[in-house]
């Protein structure tokens, strides 16, 4: 099951989504290096954080998966938004040097095939920012939150699924050790529950955060593969016919 655009953005905007998104902010800025000329895309649903780290960059894009949907992004500026199929990013050779995935990994049909495109894209020695749920955590039991929806990694996984996509983890960090409750009492505790977890119990995390770098010296396989995806726009008519136009037809063919 994936969380649609309508619920993501719900979500990020209740009181839970935004401690959440402050959480993983924190968390990604203790390994988040500034570059002030690179060329950053988001995939997944990214927006919180592509507006707090997307600022210093070159250029920024918002790539978002056609199951999930997309909205317009930046407000008031020109749209950067384009909605992807992850295995097939429209993207040339080595274009880009950071990419960051929220809510993208853990809800992909072929998570080794979406980090090989990745690779592919990102210039020689790119880096590839992930944040998904930690399959210890408390907030992958609880589906009233996105990080409960698609498929958890424990921390072991996910350096093995790097690994073998040519990428090689380089930092580690974690987020939201507050429970996923939607109690006022017990978020009026975020700061405090979020700074004993990080220091007494970040195993239990509820979220895994990994950069890791793109390696150059092994090759990969290259294999011709058909597109398994073909996307019709939502408002455009299929095959629709009046009826009045089908009897006319009709009753030509009988006079005929």
């Amino acid at each position: 099951m994936i969380t649609d655009i309508v619920a993501l953005r719900a979500f990020y905007s209740s009181l839970i989504g935004r401690l959440a998104e402050r959480s993983i902010a924190m968390a990604l800025s203790s390994i988040w290096s500034k570059g002030s000329s690179e060329r950053l895309v988001g995939l997944g649903y990214t927006l919180p954080w592509l507006d707090r780290f997307g600022g210093d960059a070159e250029r920024c894009f918002a790539f978002m998966p056609a199951a999930q949907g997309a909205v317009a992004w930046p407000v008031g500026g020109a749209c950067s938004t384009a909605l992807v199929f992850e295995e097939e990013l429209p993207l040339p050779d080595s274009s880009v040097d950071r990419v960051l995935m929220v809510h993208s990994l853990e809800h992909a049909e072929n998570p080794q095939q979406t980090l090989l495109e990745i690779w592919r894209v990102l210039a020689p020695g790119g880096r590839l920012v992930i944040a998904v749920p930690n399959r210890r955590g408390m907030w992958a039991r609880f589906e009233h939150t996105p990080f409960g929806t698609g498929r958890p990694f424990s921390r072991a996984q996910l350096a093995e699924a790097l690994r073998e996509a040519n990428f090689t983890a380089t930092s580690w960090s974690d987020a939201l050790h507050f429970p996923p409750s939607q109690r006022r009492a017990i978020l009026k505790l975020h700061n405090l529950l979020e700074q004993a977890g990080r220091r007494f119990w970040p195993i239990f995390a509820g979220v895994l955060v990994v950069e890791a770098e793109k390696r150059l010296y092994q090759g990969l396989p290259v294999a011709a593969r058909a597109s398994r995806r073909v996307f019709v726009p939502v408002l455009s008519p299929q095959g629709a016919t009046r009826l009045g136009a089908t009897r006319r037809v009709e009753k030509k063919g009988q006079g005929a």
